[in-house]
């Protein structure tokens, strides 16, 4: 009778436990897939709207497009029902032959832009419209996708949900503005819109950004059947283990007690190690039986401590080497390391590397491209050492790139820059930077330095010199600080190379600094041919001299370089 009674016990233990993890696990999963769908389709949206407001400014600043929107709109809205009807055919493009898309026009601006920060931001489409209240269409004026001239023309036009179209029209300025909607041409989109306004507050069109919602769906769906199998899998290890314990702790809670208090006496007898006997009992009888398990399993722990926290420790130093090893592998992911950056450009080449003095570090370097004629170099060198310095770093980079990519000047573009930093700038962190921006046709460079080291200029056929230029305050240090620029002229041959101060400082086991001299002397090493070494080698000669200097003595401070030369 007894034996039947434990039987149905744990019976019922096991159909309450199977019951209670499916239970579980339906709405986990329900909860999983909600909280995936709603962030991720945030998280679109965010990047959307940014990549939006960066278009919107950068066409706003730097290109008419605003005149431009009128000048396709008044085409559009003086052809007949007709005429609009007919879109997608030659004679209908015809109408908008007057507008000027050549090399240099407001156009070709206005689509580079577009798709520059479409392929910068990976995005679905980038492109200008406005909407046709009254007959429910949108009527394009630039699209990213015609750099190549395979894009939508300008003046063409497509129906759009009215429902969609009213909520940008209607829009708030307080809040993004964005529709999710099926389209048949296109697919599931996610479209996010930024109204483009002149001068008087007159709407003129929309930069508008899509985001496919097709792949998202398609990684949900993979989401949900792992999901699936790992919450079917624990549900099926949860209910035995579960009903294993129930058995074993009400048939025969005393008989593991006492095994148990044998094993820990021979276990202690023998001096073999530290292990838990009581604690892993697990017993919960609800009368004497239980109280007794708690006091020997409170003896057992008492005598435990001392490993325990020793393990624990251990734990915490390996999670934390962990997360450093990531947030290298984030920091350095953010610096361009693929070399020669720019295979196709001929008239110059570049060659960088950068070492943190920890697994992360404030020093880093950029260069890119503003438009086909002009390429933007810059050094810097963030206050401090570790992850806050990494995390100022990466702010840094980003509000740099973005003002430069406006087509401001180097002196402007750090204006700018310390502006955004300043503003908020709640740690008293700075950074200082050297920028410099090089008109690629006639080797014109216009530079800015904020409180960084002096650039090293070598002439065609001379040596290595410093170039000791105008410094103007640090980055982030003070806000309404007015940066001034400069320029040199580089011909074919010359090259410019730039560092930071963990080059010059770089000490040895006695505290003597490597020093400004021994750095061009590096640089000025001629190689075994007659040519000079190249870039790369450039960079090596002063590496290593800067490890033969140091021997064994820590590194302190980030070394980071970059060498420019111009061909001409």
């Amino acid at each position: 009778m007894s034996i039947n009674k434990n039987h149905s016990l744990a019976e019922k233990a096991r159909s309450f436990t199977l019951l209670s993890c499916v239970a579980f696990g339906i709405v986990a999963q329900i909860m999983a897939l909600t909280f995936y769908g709603v962030s991720n389709t945030k998280q679109l949206i965010r990047v959307a709207e940014s990549a939006a407001m960066q278009a919107a400014m950068s066409a706003i600043h730097g290109a008419d497009s605003l005149g431009f929107s009128r000048e396709v709109m008044d085409i559009y809205n003086g052809l007949s029902d007709e005429e609009k009807n007919a879109v997608g055919t030659p004679a209908y493009l015809e109408h908008f032959s007057s507008i000027d898309t050549g090399s240099d026009s407001t156009y070709r601006r206005l689509i580079n832009m577009l798709a520059g920060t479409k392929e910068y931001h990976n995005v679905y489409a980038v492109y200008i419209a406005m909407y046709d209240e009254q007959n429910s269409r949108i009527v394009y004026i630039a699209d990213a996708d015609d750099i190549d001239g395979q894009g939508i023309k300008p003046g063409e036009w497509e129906p759009v949900n009215k429902k969609g179209m009213m909520k940008f029209l209607n829009h708030n300025d307080s809040r993004t503005l964005y529709d999710i909607a099926w389209i048949d041409k296109y697919g599931f989109l996610c479209s996010v819109a930024v109204p483009m306004k002149d001068s008087a507050g007159n709407l003129c069109a929309f930069m508008l950004v899509d985001i496919s919602i097709s792949e998202e769906i398609t990684l949900m769906v993979k989401f949900f059947f792992q999901l699936l199998i790992v919450l079917g899998a624990v549900t099926v290890l949860i209910s035995y283990t579960q009903n294993k314990r129930i058995k074993k702790g009400l048939v025969e809670p005393i008989n593991r007690i006492a095994q148990a208090s044998s094993d820990y006496v021979k276990h202690k007898e023998n001096a073999t190690g530290e292990k838990s006997f009581f604690s892993t009992l697990d017993i919960h009888t609800g009368d004497e039986i239980e109280n007794l398990c708690n006091v020997m399993s409170t003896m057992e722990k008492e005598m435990l401590d001392y490993e325990t926290n020793l393990t624990k420790v251990t734990a915490q130093n390996e999670r934390i080497e962990t997360e450093l090893s990531l947030a290298t592998k984030i920091q350095l992911s953010m610096i361009p390391h693929d070399f020669p950056p720019f295979p196709d450009r001929k008239e110059f080449d570049i060659y960088a590397s950068v070492e943190p003095a920890r697994e992360v570090g404030g020093d880093f370097y950029d260069y890119f491209l503003i438009d086909d004629d002009h390429l933007c170099v810059l050094m810097a060198d963030v206050s401090g050492k570790g992850i806050p310095a990494a995390l100022f770093m990466m702010i840094s980079k980003v509000i740099i790139q973005s003002c430069a990519m406006l087509g401001t000047s180097a002196a402007e573009t750090l204006n700018k820059t310390n502006e955004a930093i300043s503003s908020k700038n709640q740690t008293d962190m700075f950074v200082t930077v050297w920028l410099g921006i090089l008109e690629i046709s006639t080797g014109k460079l216009t530079c800015a330095n904020a409180g960084h080291e002096y650039p090293v200029l070598k002439r065609s056929g001379g040596e290595y010199e410093i170039y000791k230029d105008k410094h103007g305050f640090v980055i982030g240090g003070m806000e309404g600080t007015s940066y001034k620029e400069y320029e040199i002229t580089l011909e074919k041959g010359d090259r410019l190379f730039l560092y930071t101060d963990g080059v010059p400082e770089a000490c040895d086991a006695d505290n003597n600094m490597f020093g400004t001299e021994r750095m061009l002397a590096a640089l000025n090493e001629s190689g075994s041919g007659s040519e000079p070494p190249s870039l790369q080698d450039t960079l090596t000669n002063v590496r290593s001299a800067v490890s033969d200097f140091v021997k064994d003595a820590e590194q302190f401070d980030d070394l980071t370089m970059l060498c420019l030369e111009y061909r001409g």
